[in-house]
């Protein structure tokens, strides 16, 4: 099929994706700070972007998540750009023709119940399948393919929904909870908030860390993500503490000049509106 025969916003999806790639061209040839980028320059940018859109997917910006997407997409680019001048014949050279058809053909092998014969009715048969696949295209284990640089909040939750995708899971949310509350128990053994005797540091970590790995297991259980659970309840405390301190001023103090009573006063009028 030519390009004239797609559908009339396919081809302007076509076309600004081509002016992209232009301008990308263009811009490393002649402007110094583009030229002088490096993946490993681009690597702390791209991440700071990823987040900038992560916080206006939360805010349902769409205005915001629309300029993010772009500032991503740039950067996607870039890399492709730099891996392409490579000198021929390098090994790992590739451009982004290579990177379109790459992801492409993984979605096509990755998904046999829509391009092959298999059958998946469900997501979670098709998650399963997915993990089967990535398998016999070499991974060595299940939770091989989960980033060790993941926030261990999302790496949790990751390991989690790979284990299950293998049948290692629970049956019921009950069975879960109750782990919850034997996690709970083992940490309150450890850090006994009722006494005032040192603890084992290292072993009330340890007790620690298993409870919220089983909190976060529940959450995956009934369809919560933690971290995004986590980031609503940040912004929810950063703007209540905001008026707070708003109303601090208002009177002619700081939070170092009050009570926690009196500043509790606020705390729950911010709670009424946020």
């Amino acid at each position: 099929m030519t390009l004239s025969e797609l559908p009339p916003r396919r081809q302007e999806q076509l076309m600004a994706f081509d002016r992209l790639l232009t301008i990308m061209d263009e811009l490393r040839e002649q402007c110094p700070w583009d030229r002088k980028q490096t993946m490993d320059t681009l690597r702390h940018l791209t991440i700071e972007e990823t987040y900038e859109l992560s916080d206006a997917i939360l805010e349902k910006d769409l205005p915001e998540i629309r300029k993010e997407l772009g500032d991503i997409q740039l950067h996607l680019v870039f890399y492709a750009k730099i891996a392409s001048e490579l000198e021929a014949g390098s090994p790992g050279r590739f451009d982004m023709a290579d990177v379109l058809n790459g992801v492409c053909d993984k979605l096509i092998s990755r998904h046999p119940h829509i391009y092959g014969d298999v059958v998946a009715e469900t997501e979670e048969q098709v998650k399963a399948n997915w993990e089967q696949l990535k398998l016999k295209e070499g991974n060595k284990s299940v939770l091989g393919g989960v980033p060790g640089s993941l926030p261990a909040l999302v790496k949790a939750m990751r390991i989690q929904e790979k284990a299950r995708g293998a049948g290692f899971d629970w049956d019921e949310k009950q069975q879960v909870w109750e782990k919850v509350e034997e996690e709970m128990q083992e940490f309150k053994a450890e850090f006994n908030a009722e006494s005032n005797e040192a603890i084992n540091h290292e072993r009330a970590e340890g007790e620690f860390g298993d409870l919220l790995f089983s909190l976060v297991n529940y959450a995956r259980f009934i369809d919560i993500n933690p971290e995004t659970a986590l980031e609503r309840t940040n912004k929810k405390f950063i703007k209540r503490f905001q008026y707070l301190e708003e109303q601090a001023r208002a009177n002619g103090k700081t939070l170092n000049d009050m009570t926690l009573a009196e500043m509790d006063v606020y705390w729950n009028e911010a709670k009424k509106d946020i």
